[in-house]
């Protein structure tokens, strides 16, 4: 039987995008939809396409190639890609095919008209769009024209634009596969698209239409400037009506041309409110239809709407899922845990399941619903007080929320959710008592050691009930009351002297001087440690020059063979012995560890030797702690010359010795939740080699796309949906191209706060003051730390900074990032340092380029970009 390669529309479906791609199966569902009218017209299968490239053997070699290519080097990707693309227009379409095409196209005459439009297989999914990557020929008349834009159409998946976006996207070039749709041309007198949500804000009530005169090609090639509406519930609720000064028309003979538009029309809204109104029900429809909002192509013909394309908004960041109708407000967990990447599922279900208080997730990202405390007026005022210390843009994002009539509830009669926003104040026994903080330090420590000693004869299904009992007494350990005591005690101790003696002395931040060198911090030890590794490493050159040219994570075992190689050896094992368990984004435990993988740490230990003379941290150390010193001795002697000094320097004196005794504790709980994560990742990762060896897993790393539940589901059944395995490792590579939101609403609407201040220059980039003084250097905009390129004096310049970056703050002048707040892990670790940091800078990465001059006012919170 021959095979077919031209398939009408309407016997396509949603089930066939293989066949004839995204664009065909999307349309060929709409066009069964009641009251959607779609152009009739047919596909050209990818079955067409495998053929003609069939006919080139040699593009498989030149597509292996294009595949090894770096983003990094667009002039190779230029060149590669239209080599490949003139080598496809070039083959001659196969004449039973041919046939098959002319056929479907005389059976509308001689002369009919047709849109000929690129259909990809990976294009117009949830996860990725394609969006304009792939060409349209519009007004394309007779049989032989239409055969030579299939062919183009075929050639335009290798396109420049087409292959970044693959390549952006982690999709292979061989696996791709191109159908073409030709649909009936129409002509109509408006054209436009229709986003069924806000495509800026992400609002899924709230509609956007952009419509311009004639064919939509000039809206979508930017030759105009559209009429903009947004439309919610059933009402255009703005319009913005521009001066459409140029419009694409048909040509009678084929092709399309611009053409000036009446000047009486050009400020003429190109569609009516009532025919905004009426489009945006059509599109809801299709929204209901395909269940996620969409972007819809149409026409305008004689009053009625045309559909020619609808294909999912991929970039709107995904909302939580709840079980009933009402408003909430979610507020982002990754911007106070300095990790805003995309968490896989597995990493995502085990901090739920571990954390004190009920956490959804959405674009692989954590959230807390707040709407209870944003309800009631009894913890409304002290919880917006608490975040605005934290993080003064989600305060303002959730003020704006508040700001709309009726969306949070008030709820007058509502109990404080959770202890007040302060905190507990310090008891007298905890005052300033060391030994307060030396027991709950030995109390985790032997929490940890049990856990690492009962686990290691689980296996199973009997390991993962052990799981769930170990998450217990994980809680336990993170709710200890004397715990969150002495956290609460230095945090309003540190509130306390910057309010007072801002009051008093009119000095702004001074407590970040008075807690330099703070005892007791393991996160700064971590940093200071590695100078301490880089002290064993520093005389010995054979072992310097292995140590750079290190790749292989067994590299640890060819050390000890060199000169001077055990004794590195030993100082590397021992670091990761007090902090392999540590990585970049650690909170996610699908995250590889340094333990796991340790050259992770051989760039920072290399800038330590070249930059820094040996003993180095304890100099560090001690310089620091005379600071400190020096800098209480001056406030208690100008507060004792004020009146009613006494009173003030013991008060100051007090908090100065809390703060002191306290502060570096507030760094250890997390340290004790990343130490639990490592073991309970070793056992689990030993259960997937397990079923990897029951042929049940192909690799191990499978399991990261599962919940806790769905693994454990695993281990009993040794059974796993494959299948739901690829959907989440594809959704995770989605999710990893959004930006999470601070706030987010129900309604899917990604609120961003800003700084309401007028304090700082004109062109400085705001943000928050954490670590005070002001310092001037070279910014070094570093995305990934192990590509950190760092010399003494630079400023690092990032998005974010979680406990493993604390190695790079010992040689660092300054530091800006995009993310953290007041008592997160960068600005406390920025203050232990004396390093001048502004944190809460958006877009930070992409407003400073690397090598500029920059300024830190790390006291005011605001950055200049110098000359």
């Amino acid at each position: 039987m021959t095979e077919r390669y031209v398939l009408d529309l309407r016997e396509v479906d949603e089930s066939q995008v293989e066949a004839v791609g995204g664009k065909g199966a999307n349309l060929g569902a709409l066009s069964r939809v009641a009251g959607v009218r779609v152009p009739d017209g047919f596909c050209v299968t990818t079955g067409a396409f495998r053929r003609v490239m069939a006919q080139a053997p040699s593009l498989d070699a030149r597509l292996e190639e294009l595949s090894r290519l770096p983003l990094n080097d667009p002039e190779a990707i230029r060149t590669l890609s239209a080599e490949i693309r003139r080598t496809v227009e070039d083959i001659a379409v196969p004449d039973d095919i041919a046939a098959q095409i002319t056929r479907a196209v005389l059976g509308d005459g001689e002369q009919a008209a047709y849109a000929v439009r690129s259909s990809a297989t990976a294009e117009d999914s949830p996860t990725a769009s394609f969006a304009g990557q792939q060409d349209t020929y519009l007004n394309v008349v007779g049989p032989a024209a239409v055969l030579r834009h299939v062919s183009r159409c075929w050639a335009s998946l290798f396109t420049e634009r087409a292959v970044v976006y693959r390549l952006r996207n982690g999709i292979d070039h061989r696996t791709v596969r191109m159908a073409v749709v030709v649909q009936r041309m129409v002509f109509p007198q408006a054209a436009g698209i229709l986003f069924t949500a806000d495509p800026v804000t992400g609002d899924r009530k709230t509609a956007t239409v952009d419509a311009g005169f004639g064919l939509g090609e000039a809206l979508v090639s930017g030759l105009v400037n559209p009429d903009v509406f947004r439309v919610r519930d059933g009402e255009v609720v703005s319009e913005a009506v521009a001066a459409k000064r140029r419009a694409v028309q048909a040509l009678p003979g084929g092709g399309t041309r611009e053409v000036a538009v009446d000047a009486r029309r050009q400020e003429e809204p190109a569609l009516t409110r009532a025919q905004v109104v009426r489009l945006v029900r059509l599109g809801r429809r299709i929204e209901a239809y395909f269940g996620r909002p969409q972007d819809i192509e149409w026409c305008l013909v004689d009053d009625d709407f045309r559909i020619v394309q609808s294909r999912p908004i991929t970039t709107l960041f995904p909302v939580p899922e709840r079980d009933d109708q009402e408003n909430h407000v979610y507020v982002s967990v990754g911007h106070q845990q300095m990790m805003t990447d995309a968490m896989r599922p597995l990493g995502l279900s085990m901090w739920k399941l571990t954390a004190m208080i009920r956490m959804h997730d959405a674009g692989g990202r954590l959230f807390v619903d707040v709407t209870g405390r944003l309800a009631s007026p009894a913890s409304r005022g002290a919880f917006l007080d608490l975040v605005g210390r934290s993080d003064p843009l989600i305060r303002d994002a959730l003020d704006t929320v508040l700001e709309r009539d009726g969306f949070v509830p008030s709820l007058p009669e509502a109990a404080p959710a959770g202890p007040p926003a302060g905190g507990a104040s310090a008891s007298p026994s905890v005052e300033t008592d060391p030994a307060v903080v030396t027991e709950l330090i030995e109390r985790t420590r032997r929490s940890v050691a049990a856990l690492e000693r009962d686990i290691r004869t689980k296996t199973g299904p009997e390991l993962f009930d052990f799981l769930l009992d170990a998450f217990e007494e994980h809680k336990r350990v993170l709710a200890d009351p004397l715990s969150i005591q002495v956290i609460m005690a230095g945090m309003e101790a540190t509130w306390w002297l910057n309010d007072k003696l801002y009051e008093w002395l009119g000095e702004k931040n001074a407590a970040d001087t008075l807690t330099l060198s703070a005892p007791g911090n393991v996160t700064s030890e971590m940093g200071l440690a590695l100078l301490d590794v880089a002290d064993a490493v520093r005389p010995h050159a054979e072992v310097v020059a292995f140590l750079r040219g290190a790749r292989d994570e067994g590299f640890l075992e060819e050390l000890a063979k060199l000169p001077g190689g055990t004794e590195a050896r030993d100082a590397i094992e021992g670091y990761l012995d007090l902090y392999g368990m540590r990585c970049v984004g650690e909170i996610d435990i699908t995250r590889p560890r340094w333990r796991e993988r340790p050259t992770a740490l051989v760039p920072a230990i290399l800038d330590n030797v070249r930059n820094f003379a040996p003993g180095a941290a304890r100099r560090r150390f001690e310089q620091g702690l005379r600071e400190a010193e020096k800098k209480e001795q001056d406030v208690l002697s100008r507060l004792r010359a004020l009146p009613d000094g006494e009173r003030k320097a013991g008060e100051a004196k007090r908090m100065i010795d809390r703060v002191r005794t306290f502060a570096g504790y507030r760094e250890y709980p997390k340290y004790g939740i990343i130490s639990r994560y490592f073991v309970y990742k070793q056992a689990l990762l030993a259960e997937a080699e397990r079923l990897v060896h029951a042929g049940v897993l192909a690799e191990r790393e499978d399991v990261f796309h599962l919940t806790f539940e769905e693994f454990r589901d695993a281990a009993r059944s040794n059974q796993v949906d494959h299948r739901l395995i690829r959907r989440r490792r594809d959704a995770f590579r989605s999710y990893q191209a959004l930006t999470p939101p601070r706030v987010l609403t129900s309604d899917g609407e990604c609120v961003t706060g800003a700084y309401r201040r007028d304090d700082a220059p004109d062109g400085a980039l705001l943000g928050l003051p954490v670590s005070a003084g002001t310092v001037e250097g070279r910014a070094r905009v570093v995305l990934d730390i192990s590509e950190a390129d760092l010399e003494p004096g630079d400023i690092l310049v990032t998005a974010y900074t979680d406990p493993s970056w604390s190695p790079l703050f010992v040689g660092i002048a300054g530091l800006v990032t995009e993310v953290g707040g007041l008592m997160t892990h960068g600005a406390v670790i920025a203050r232990e340092y004396g390093l001048p940091a502004v944190v809460g800078v958006e877009r930070a990465t992409r407003l400073v380029r690397d090598g500029q001059r920059i300024r830190v006012h790390g006291t005011e919170g605001y950055v200049e970009i110098l000359p």
